[in-house]
């Protein structure tokens, strides 16, 4: 027999708002990353009892909740019509998502009747669910939109070390795994509470007992990171070239430190040096001066179309690598559609005047015998874009990040923590390089090795380490997400059709053997007549 809340749809629909608003108290600014695994058992305590469509306006009211304060960054500049806009997007999936965790929470005990199956299937099917629902998000519609995932919020936890062997979908299965095994250790009230305790405690330890991927360390290199402290937000008003000169500002000081490169974030040259001579001969005075090849981002414009590029300049060789964001922004750096949306928001689609190409190109510098995987900011979401530096062979990750457009808010942590994660995910420093912060240099541990205040003008000079081994995320990351994906929407639809058919053999007529015999009796008579 289980054991459900019942709760009223009213406070279910409460509950559910509170549980959202927890659940982003587990990410960066805030932190608490204990509050992540919380919000999610309250989530699944609010849809017991619920039938498909309540369970999806109770999982709507927690993805709104949640996203509307995840992404408030996004109202700093642009209003309210984008945050609405994606939040709402986004709460859709929630909704659709929780609905169906809701049918196998209530149908669930029915199809797997012993403790053992209840214990063992539930919480595996429901995070599987979950799982699938943060990958289809993260790559539909546009490219999707891979934020929020909740392993993003164990980016400082204890568990964080997990990343290197199941990666990024793998780590958000095992985190809502607890919190569903949680919820229905609670609903089984056959087992004693010193058991349910015991299995609690024997599931969070088996978690940490998991030893930290040890990186192979292939050599080191030393590298200067710039933050030139500039506004290149989208309505900074600035003159053209004063970005590019910020950062040559902030790199000066640094002549003579020997270093193997320099990296520059994403718009750290605001005129494009492969169209200007001026910018052409500053980005070649940098390198010199430096001695070492220029890591730079720039907007590049090459056969009438607007590229948003991250080059590899050396002196008097110029540009001899280019890398072109293979994930531009939707809505932000493209429009989609544009004639069928400009309706609806008119001066917010014309914002966006020139649209980006696709990148086609690998994201991989060889930098003098270091290679180099590129990420310009999004990209450092994209699981695919970075499995891919890692398969042509990248040493060390260069993420290059503009973040001017969301002042102090906390958008620049949530995509430190997602950086943070990369590194221990792949084994590989990753160097987090933004205009105006947040800029850290990572270690394949997930410590910061070295960052730079917010919004003031730096360097970080360090020597770091470059490895080529795989960690088991790399490996079968991908593969393990559509694994576990598969599970949930098997048991998903396994507990509709076995729900089906326990209905069809409980509600049908129950015939004597006597009647059965008498109706036999009549269709023989009804034949030979």
């Amino acid at each position: 027999m289980q054991r459900g809340t019942g709760l009223p749809l009213w406070a279910a629909i409460l509950l559910a708002a509170g549980a959202g608003a927890i659940l982003d108290g587990g990410f960066p600014d805030r932190n608490w990353w204990i509050l992540a695994p919380i919000g999610v058992v309250l989530m699944l305590l609010a849809l017991l009892g619920r039938g498909p469509w309540t369970g999806l306006l109770v999982g709507m009211v927690a993805g709104l909740s949640f996203w509307l304060i995840h992404i408030s960054w996004l109202t700093l500049y642009l209003g309210p019509v984008p945050w609405l806009a994606l939040a709402g997007l986004e709460a859709l999936f929630f909704g659709v998502g929780l609905a169906l965790t809701g049918v196998v929470l209530n149908l669930g005990p029915r199809v797997w009747p012993s403790v053992t199956g209840r214990l063992g299937m539930l919480p595996v099917v429901v995070a599987g669910l979950w799982t699938a629902r943060e990958a289809i998000s993260a790559v539909w519609p546009y490219g999707g939109f891979a934020w929020g995932r909740v392993a993003i919020s164990q980016s400082e936890s204890p568990f964080n070390g997990l990343i290197a062997w199941v990666g990024m979908s793998g780590l958000s299965f095992v985190m809502v795994w607890l919190s569903a095994l949680a919820v229905q250790l609670c609903r089984e009230p056959g087992v004693r509470v010193g058991g349910r305790s015991a299995i609690a405690v024997a599931a969070v330890a088996l978690l940490l007992a998991f030893p930290a991927w040890p990186t192979l360390q292939s050599g080191t290199a030393r590298i200067a990171a710039v933050q030139g402290a500039s506004d290149a937000g989208l309505f900074a008003q600035n003159s053209p070239g004063q970005i590019l000169n910020d950062h040559v500002s902030a790199t000066l000081p640094l002549v003579g430190e020997p270093v193997d490169f320099v990296v520059w974030p994403e718009n750290g040259i605001d005129v494009d040096p492969l169209r200007s001579a001026d910018s052409a001969r500053v980005a070649d005075y940098i390198s010199r001066a430096m001695n070492a090849p220029l890591i730079a981002g720039t907007i590049t414009e090459r056969d009438g179309k607007f590229y948003n590029t991250s080059l590899l300049w050396k002196a008097g060789d110029g540009a001899v690598d280019l890398y072109d964001k293979v994930h531009p922004v939707p809505f932000a750096e493209y429009m989609p559609d544009r004639a069928f949306w400009r309706p609806f928001a008119p001066d917010l689609i014309d914002l966006v005047s020139r649209d980006y190409e696709i990148g086609t190109r690998d994201n991989v510098f060889d930098i003098d015998g270091i290679i180099a995987g590129i990420a310009i900011c999004f990209d450092i979401a994209d699981d695919q874009l970075v499995n891919e530096m890692i398969d042509d062979d990248a040493e060390i990750i260069l993420a290059q990040t503009n973040n001017a457009d969301f002042g102090r808010t906390d958008e620049s942590v949530q995509q430190l923590a997602i950086a943070r994660l990369r590194a221990i995910e792949a084994g590989r420093t990753v160097v987090n390089i933004s205009t105006v912060g947040t800029s850290a240099i990572i270690t394949p541990d997930g410590e910061t090795l070295d960052s730079l205040p917010t919004w003031v003008s730096g360097a970080m000079i360090q020597t770091v380490p470059l490895s080529i081994s795989d960690t088991p995320a790399m490996t079968v990351g991908r593969p393990l997400e559509w694994f576990v994906s598969g599970l949930g929407l098997a048991g998903m639809l396994l507990c509709i059709v076995s729900a089906r058919t326990l209905a069809l053999s409980d509600g049908g007529p129950r015939l004597s053997a006597g009647q059965v015999g008498a109706d036999r009796a009549k269709i023989r008579k009804r034949r030979r007549g």
